[in-house]
């Protein structure tokens, strides 16, 4: 006992000398970078050029493959879209499989398998790993592109970009990409239906044939496999890839703005902006800056705890996050701060995102909050290595960019060196507050004016979703054109007073798709202003009511009637051919101007409810025809904004129709096609009735 009793009291004596001796006042100073095991990599070249690099790990049973092929970016020009549709082309078949076939044997040995526009990965349990290098180097030396697969594709591809022409940060992105770099560089290339539409099946295979070589090739091999077995597989399979000289290209690199500029895309649905500040570095790949940058981007919005994201998150509440990005590149990196706000505070967003970046120009960063930058990147740095792929991801730059051998396990020593110093100097060079794009997809009858003060000559650059740039002020309205014209043409388009006053009632089903979702949707009415529509997505099914007076929904087991704004809006939904009733409704048409919908000039009109509430609608000059309607949809989850967007106008008893109708509302995007319309077909008021 007496023993016991010693020996706590020396550590307790011990213990409180120790803290006797340390200064609370004074930082304590960091220590040494910690040491890092980082695996080695072996690698091997075969005689075709193919570069083979392995990582062995026995922890799992598994086997992974990615190959890279190290291309020049390509200009694709008009057709913009290529490469990708071939990309995807090269699981859809070969000379000896199907994509049936493929994907069976895939499947079969629950295997991954995927393509990209310039990579095939692939990963399955190490029993299988040589049937699925067999299937990889299938597709990779005997591809056979079917016409059949490419329309598939070249239709999804068609599919997806009209989703993302009303989704904010898709087009932010596209028309970001056009600013920094312009369309005359790939890296500003958009694609676009109509580039989409010239690509051929001739265009993919020229491609095939010519980007698919050995020698820009580079292959990684990671798992429970030795360098030996490695290489007896790889030489099985690829020794016999026929090598060739792939085409070099130059560009010219983009440089920042002399001056500051401030671009707006106006998109009148939007009830909050999207803001980016951006524009090109010139950060090369592997060069003495990128680690002090990346402490420096980590700093300012690059983790949660930053400045950028303390500062409109946490102090003003401007938004739910926001990031920057400084990302280098072998030809010209890129700088970029976004966030996404309430319309409200759009130029108090942009204000707080300049003052941050001039702020790290002309004031040091603090010693303190310095290290917890390089903490929290080391220990981010730490937990990638658990990753097998990421050794090999470090093999594949060391060789591809020439860094030096032992770049990544001196990455942590090197991290733990950048001063103070060293951020005063990459801001100076690499922060650029008065260089810069203000770039903001919103709504600019609410934004517009108070984001002038930002751009130097205090003027808005007014860009449309594809980038391109246009004077809103220099598309007049005719004289003599009137909201009452346009519609009247309307009217006229689609059938004539007299042809749509005949119809009684209506029947339309559509079908479509939402996040892998099979819908149909089921909408009818019967005048004067009766409606009914029922939405079945399988797991979830919605109905609503209308009956001239009264509303009602029901969904999820459960009924609500449906009031105030609510049902306000229904009465107008309910009635059909609304442009022939707007007088009786009350409801009073404004024409304000001529936009760009899908390229082509559209008279916009607002309507004006009585009860104050406005709609906006979209007119084709040309033809005509509705092509978009904005709506504001009051729900007791709050406001949304629904867009629906109309195509293929196709002739259904002498009444034009739009076939194709695409809706958004918030981040939802859905794409519906008609299934049938019946006119006069004798609708019973039983199905209006709300009981």
């Amino acid at each position: 006992m007496k023993k016991t009793l010693f020996v706590l009291t020396l550590t307790l004596l011990f213990t409180a000398l120790c803290f006797a001796q340390v200064d609370r006042s004074k930082q304590p100073t960091p220590g040494p970078a910690p040491e890092i095991n980082i695996a080695e990599y072996q690698s091997f070249i075969l005689e075709n050029g193919l570069k083979v690099f392995v990582v062995e790990n026995d922890k799992l049973p598994v086997v992974s493959f990615r190959m890279i092929f190290d291309r020049d970016p390509i200009l694709e020009k008009e057709n913009a879209g290529y490469i990708q549709i071939a990309s995807q082309l090269l699981k859809t078949g070969t000379k000896t499989r199907t994509k049936a076939q493929i994907d069976e044997e895939t499947d079969f040995i629950g295997a991954e398998l995927t393509t990209t526009s310039g990579s095939i990965n692939g990963s399955s349990l190490k029993k299988h790993s040589e049937k699925l290098f067999e299937l990889m180097s299938d597709i990779l030396l005997n591809a056979d592109f079917k016409q059949d697969e490419f329309e598939k594709i070249k239709k999804q591809t068609l599919s997806n970009i009209a989703l993302s022409k009303d989704q904010p940060n898709a087009i932010a992105d596209n028309v970001r990409r056009v600013l920094d770099y312009g369309k005359d560089h790939p890296y500003g290339e958009i694609t676009t239906e109509k580039t989409v539409e010239t690509i051929t099946l001739e265009k993919c295979n020229e491609f095939y044939n010519n980007y698919y070589s050995p020698s820009i090739a580079y292959l990684a091999i990671v798992g429970d496999i030795t360098v030996d077995q490695a290489k007896e597989l790889v030489e099985k399979y690829l020794s016999k890839w026929n090598s060739k000289q792939v085409e070099k290209f130059t560009y010219e690199n983009p440089k920042a703005p002399l001056i500051r500029k401030v671009a707006l895309v106006d998109r009148d649905n939007s009830v909050q902006s999207v803001v980016n500040v951006t524009y090109p570095i010139d950060l090369k790949t592997g060069s003495e800056d990128v680690i002090k940058v990346s402490v420096l981007n980590t700093l300012l919005g690059g983790s949660f705890s930053a400045r950028l994201n303390q500062n409109l998150r946490e102090k003003h509440a401007y938004t739910y996050g926001a990031r920057t990005s400084m990302a280098s590149d072998e030809l010209v990196g890129n700088f970029t701060a976004s966030a996404e706000v309430r319309n409200a505070v759009t130029d108090s967003t942009v204000n707080e995102i300049l003052e941050e970046l001039k702020r790290l120009r002309t004031e040091k960063v603090g010693e303190a909050e310095l290290q917890r930058v390089k903490n929290y990147m080391t220990g981010s740095f730490a937990r990638s290595l658990e990753s097998p792929q990421t050794v090999a991801g470090f093999a594949l730059n060391i060789a591809r960019y020439n860094l030096p051998k032992d770049y990544y396990k001196n990455y942590l020593k090197n991290l733990n060196a950048v001063t103070v110093e060293d951020i005063e100097e990459m801001a100076k060079k690499y922060i650029k507050p008065n260089n810069c794009y203000i770039l903001v997809v919103g709504k600019g009858a609410e934004i517009a004016d108070n984001l002038k003060r930002f751009s130097v000559n205090g003027k808005i650059d007014y860009y449309d979703i594809y980038g391109e740039k246009y004077d809103p002020s220099a598309k007049t309205i005719p004289e003599g054109v009137t909201a009452q014209t346009v519609l009247d043409k309307y009217i006229k388009a689609i059938g004539g007073k007299e042809k749509l006053n005949s119809v009684k009632d209506k029947k339309v089903i559509l079908k479509g798709e939402v996040q892998g979702l099979q819908l149909t949707l089921e909408i009818y009415q019967k005048v004067p202003n009766k409606y009914y529509q029922k939405l079945d997505a399988g797991v979830m099914k919605q109905e609503s009511w209308f009956d001239g007076e009264k509303g009602k929904q029901a969904a999820m087991g459960r009924e609500t009637p449906i009031e105030g704004e609510m049902l306000e809006s229904m009465k107008v939904t309910a009635v059909m051919n609304i442009e022939l009733h707007l007088a009786e409704l009350g409801i009073t048409p404004e024409l304000v101007g001529i936009e760009q919908i899908d390229g082509k000039d559209a008279y916009k009109i607002v309507l004006t409810l009585s009860n104050g509430k406005q709609m906006t609608y979209y007119y084709d000059v040309e033809t005509g025809y509705s092509a978009k309607q904005i709506t504001t949809v009051d729900t007791p989850q709050g406001s949304f904004t629904s867009t629906i967007t109309f195509n293929d106008f196709r002739d259904v008893n002498g009444i034009k129709y739009p076939y194709e109708l695409t809706q958004s509302m918030g981040p939802q995007v859905i794409s519906l096609k008609v299934e049938s319309i019946e006119y006069n077909s004798g609708l019973d008021d039983s199905i209006f009735q709300i009981k």
